[in-house]
């Protein structure tokens, strides 16, 4: 579907009965407002449909909350878990007078950091691969209470359950950390990754492969082909929904929280990344002695990733349980330096991308909490910063360094600059560090602010102020 007019022709012919209108709020969360599909007219596609502002985290004040949402045509496909049957189609989030695309709708961000890159000359062309890891359990509890807290998780490949007499043990339980490229019967999460992977390839995201990932209670992992920035964007919202909604039509619960268990991998999203100019791969340079055949110009958006990285992960990590995530010992990074083909690098280089075409970069530190579009448009302006500024990494300490920090002695790894080790270190590192961003109008600095006081608000300081349980190990009896 190309037009308005294609997609009111889809509906009348489909039997469509319900059109689900979906956009994401500043902080990567999905919103609906369905319309019944006997009220789309040209009408929706030139004024929108109203809704009220004021009610999305971190959009619109009481007094000016009115908006609309615009409906992008290309965006549209069948929602396959809804009974009526029902088109799904991604908005602009646009001023309810105006028309003008609201400065703060992620979505735009993204568009506008696409349009930075053109105008500065940088790449006319985005590629971006995602990966996705994600936990199947089949039940989790919670509370956290004034005088109690705490969780419990069950999943069907959970090893504690190795002494159970019923149910479907069968002695068959993967490893602690031993879930790596499992094959049935110990992967038992085979089946329902096929059923996503179909979900999608109808949708038309195609899938590069699906495995059973190193944690052993249910881990998984999909990757998807490249898309552009914006279209990227989308496939990660689309894929989280699609994941989640085919676990529970199976009585189970599918989450990319960053770290849900202790002692065992988290969930990561790397965010592959590479660009084209007028056809030709900006990345490469097949010149002998080339460290990874990187071209200057991929060198100084590495650098500019890592100059500006404790700000980014404000944007790219944004929980407190990212954090739990990057900790030594499980190839998250904690280290800003980037490498060839090494997993404790913030930023690796994949050895077996050895042609133009595919030499790329990997931005390890991201996880599924992150809101797409407003980390690749972050990334990408850091990137264009070092670019600019024709930051090389070497000078500034980021490498390359081919080993594995974690083995390291202490004085050598010291060296090496940190990244932050808690969601306040990033909202202040952001707060601080944010003029890369501003460029060409991609972000705002009252966007930021707010972006950063609402993190600070609602994830940092509730948590500050909780006790743990493992806080009562250690110290209840001082």
């Amino acid at each position: 579907m190309r037009t308005p007019s294609d997609l009111m022709k889809h509906v009348r012919e489909s039997g469509i009965r319900m059109v689900a209108l979906r956009f994401v709020d500043l902080f990567g969360r999905w919103h609906t407002l369905t319309i019944p599909a006997s009220k789309v007219t040209e009408d929706l596609f030139v004024l929108g449909e109203p809704f009220d502002g004021s009610s999305v985290p971190g959009f619109k004040s009481t007094e000016s909350g009115d908006m609309v949402l615009l409906p992008e045509v290309e965006t549209a496909v069948m929602d396959p878990f809804a009974e009526a049957p029902t088109l799904s189609v991604i908005c602009t989030v646009a001023e309810a007078d105006t028309r003008e695309p609201f400065v703060r709708d992620p979505r735009g961000v993204a568009k506008k950091a696409d349009e930075a890159m053109r105008k500065l000359g940088f790449a006319t062309e985005s590629k971006w691969g995602p990966e996705f890891e994600f936990y199947v359990f089949e039940r989790v509890d919670y509370e956290n209470g004034v005088n109690r807290a705490g969780y419990f998780i069950d999943a069907p490949e959970g090893y504690w359950n190795r002494h159970l007499t019923e149910g479907n043990g069968y002695g068959e339980y993967p490893l602690v950390q031993g879930g790596y490229h499992l094959t049935p019967p110990l992967d038992r999460t085979a089946d329902l990754r096929a059923e996503i992977c179909e979900h999608l390839e109808e949708a038309g995201i195609m899938v590069h492969y699906h495995h059973h990932e190193v944690g052993g209670p249910g881990q998984c992992e999909i990757e998807i082909e490249f898309l552009d920035t914006v279209r990227a964007g989308d496939a990660v919202m689309y894929i989280k929904y699609v994941t989640r909604n085919t676990a529970a039509a199976r009585g189970l619960m599918a989450t990319f929280m960053p770290k849900p268990m202790a002692g065992v991998a988290g969930n990561g999203m790397h965010f592959h990344q590479f660009f084209f100019k007028d056809g030709e791969p900006v990345f490469w340079d097949g010149r002998e002695g080339r460290y990874a055949n990187l071209s200057d110009t991929a060198l100084h958006y590495i650098g500019g990733l890592l100059k500006h990285g404790s700000a980014l992960l404000a944007f790219t990590n944004p929980s407190t349980n990212s954090y739990r995530r990057l900790v030594p010992g499980f190839e998250a990074p904690v280290k800003a330096f980037f490498s060839l083909a090494n997993r404790s690098a913030a930023i690796r280089v994949p050895k077996y991308a050895t042609t133009p075409e595919t030499k790329r970069i990997e931005f390890r530190p991201p996880d599924a909490t992150c809101n797409p579009y407003l980390a690749m448009a972050a990334m990408i302006m850091a990137g264009l910063d070092g670019v600019a500024n024709e930051i090389d990494p070497a000078e500034h300490g980021f490498g390359p360094f081919d080993v594995d920090v974690f083995k390291l002695p202490p004085e050598e790894r010291d060296e090496i600059a940190s990244l932050p080790a808690s969601l306040e270190e990033a909202v202040e590192a952001l707060r601080a560090d944010h003029d890369f961003l501003l460029r060409e109008g991609v972000f705002t600095e009252d966007m930021i602010m707010s972006y950063c006081d609402a993190l600070y608000k609602n994830e940092v300081l509730p948590l500050k102020g909780r006790p743990h349980p493992f806080e009562f190990e250690r110290s209840l009896h001082c």
